[in-house]
């Protein structure tokens, strides 16, 4: 597209597909635009259209917006609830001056809450193609990938070591943060595609990966993480002290371990702060997170430490472990007090122990959460040094053939939407290694859009936070209370009004342009320019401007999109009408045939 080239010849490059008014283009030039222009959808690991869904629910179309996140995400109702929200920390609305981020993961969640039954079918894109793929682990990244596959007409299996699928979703988060009929129902559609599941299968138990390499085109590696790593402290084996994971999933299960009064958990990041909420919940009177660093180093959303001290969590910072206490049972946990240091080239502070600072606080449990690893299987294939199949992380493949690895199996712990994104990509490679073509493809759509019409005003709406169960007393009556209620309708679309729908992309004729300044105006951001010269990169995209305030210099002017806000007033006071405004969107399409006419 000329908008992201800066192309003055006019001519349309050939990577542009036209098609009546829409043209999808596979310019470079337009995806470096799209990488610096929609941040939101650069961070996300799935690259999920934000201001495309965020739109179709300001539209009342829920089952669209519902359907614009399935087709990169697989499970929006259960992402709405516990995204670890990548794209908001670099939403435009949260830049300095311009007040909170979007709330982007509970706009996704208001699509799924307020979709109609039935509102979504999912039914394969493409007949089957003869082909049988073997995904091992019903996690989010085997299930993404199961997805993928099915879709495109793939015969899919999913084998399940536990008793329901679901992985970490399941058995690694509480329930007070993700109901279980959510993820049922989401799972279920997902299934619909004829995916077949066998739970209560362990690879090496009652199958064995030789069998399962025979008896299918390909097999999937994609079991997560589900050994817990220790501290290695003098005293951890004491009865009392509980594995963070083990803590949570016994939870899950119905036998829930006695925590008696004092519980002191060891961890910094999502399921630290699960232990320590869940104990609350088990009866525990106090439940304290003692972390190394400080509260700003916490690896978790702002929204979870409000709400865990709401509940009476405490945190403690700058503490470092050295023993745990007792004569057979725990009775506390030695720390050294901590400071920080020097800043190290990850960008954190260097953690130094203080000397003769120790003391003991007391524990009747002490709960370890620093992360889990991935089980080795017996399988074939190079190992690493833990035995675990190595998977290269661009390709999925390991040492033998059709044999991929994905998700956390591959990588360590992450998060699930980038659990998610993994077993897409697995999906992606294993259906090109065995049908020898790509069957999908990233380009960016535009479109005309006439002009905006969000209103100025709504650049200073409040940003509506999520509505809880205020009253700790009731949350804290079971482990299976949500504390998220959800937006109401009129919630969520006074939220979606305070998205700048940055995928709207503003221009100014050149050739009809006649300088009168109007638009720099009337501009509530500095974001139209006086340039004497646009630099382009080797693709052509517009990485810079040379500015000037002198007019006899001036040969354009230019609007900086990574500026903008898409008030529209430019193009309200233009009096030669030489402003324009498209659609640009980044999206998946399905090809269909050997070319790219999907």
């Amino acid at each position: 597209m000329s908008q992201g080239r800066f192309d003055a010849s006019g001519d349309e490059p050939p990577e542009v597909l036209t098609s009546g008014d829409v043209a999808y283009s596979r310019d470079p030039a337009d995806f470096y635009y799209m990488s610096v222009n929609i941040p939101c959808q650069k961070a996300c690991p799935a690259y999920t259209s934000i201001p495309g869904y965020i739109r179709a629910l300001y539209e009342g179309r829920y089952g669209r917006s519902y359907d614009i996140n399935r087709v990169v995400n697989a499970l929006p109702g259960v992402l709405g609830r516990i995204c670890s929200r990548p794209c908001e920390k670099v939403c435009r609305h949260g830049e300095p001056g311009m007040g909170k981020p979007v709330n982007i993961c509970h706009i996704k969640r208001a699509a799924a809450d307020l979709r109609k039954a039935g509102d979504t079918p999912t039914e394969p894109l493409l007949p089957r193609n003869g082909k049988r793929v073997c995904v091992i682990g019903a996690g989010p990244a085997g299930l993404a990938a199961a997805h993928d596959l099915a879709l495109v007409g793939f015969e899919v299996t999913i084998l399940e070591a536990l008793d329901e699928p679901g992985g970490m979703l399941r058995y690694g988060i509480p329930e007070f943060r993700l109901p279980r009929d959510i993820l049922g129902e989401e799972i279920a559609a997902l299934l619909g595609l004829g995916i077949e599941l066998r739970t209560g299968v362990r690879v090496g138990r009652d199958v064995a990966m030789e069998d399962l390499s025979a008896g299918y085109d390909a097999v999937l590696i994609a079991a997560g993480c589900y050994v817990s790593r220790k501290l290695d402290l003098p005293g951890e084996d004491l009865t009392g002290v509980l594995s963070g994971l083990e803590f949570v999933m016994d939870t899950a299960t119905g036998r829930p371990p006695a925590v008696g009064n004092t519980v002191v958990v060891l961890g910094a990041g999502f399921t630290a702060f699960d232990c320590a909420r869940l104990a609350l919940r088990l009866g525990a009177q106090t439940s304290a997170i003692c972390i190394r660093a400080t509260e700003e180093d916490l690896r978790v959303t702002e929204d979870e430490i409000h709400e865990a001290k709401r509940e009476g969590v405490k945190i403690n910072g700058l503490l470092v472990s050295q023993r745990i206490v007792g004569n057979g049972r725990v009775e506390g946990v030695e720390f050294l007090r901590t400071r920080p240091g020097e800043l190290l080239p990850n960008g954190r502070r260097r953690i130094v122990p203080i000397e003769g600072s120790a003391f003991i606080m007391p524990a009747d449990s002490v709960i370890v959460a620093i992360g889990q690893g991935a089980e080795p299987l017996t399988s074939p294939g190079d190992k690493d040094d833990r035995g675990v199949v190595k998977g290269d992380r661009k390709t999925f493949h390991t040492s033998e053939p059709n044999l991929y690895v994905t998700g956390d199996f591959m990588t360590g712990p992450s998060t699930v939407i980038e659990a998610i994104a993994a077993g897409r990509k697995a999906g992606e490679r294993i259906a090109a290694d065995l049908i020898g073509r790509e069957f999908r493809e990233w380009v960016v759509r535009i479109q005309d859009a006439s002009r905006t019409d969000r209103e100025r005003s709504w650049d200073f709406l409040r940003r509506q936070e999520i509505p809880t169960v205020l009253p700790v007393k009731e949350r804290l009556a079971g482990v299976g209370i949500e504390v998220e209620r959800g937006f109401s309708a009129e919630q969520a679309l006074e939220e979606s009004r305070r998205c700048y729908l940055c995928y709207l992309h503003y221009e100014i004729d050149i050739s009809r342009c006649i300088y009168c300044r109007y638009c720099i105006d009337v501009a509530p951001r500095d974001c139209i320019k006086l340039v004497n010269e646009v630099i382009l990169n080797e693709d052509g995209a517009a990485i810079g401007f040379v500015e000037t305030t002198k007019w006899r210099e001036v040969n354009a002017v230019v609007i900086d999109n990574t500026r903008c806000i898409r008030c529209g007033e430019c193009m309200r006071v233009c009096p030669v009408d030489c402003i324009s405004v498209s659609r640009v969107e980044l999206m998946e399409r399905i090809i269909t045939t050997g070319g790219n006419d999907g």
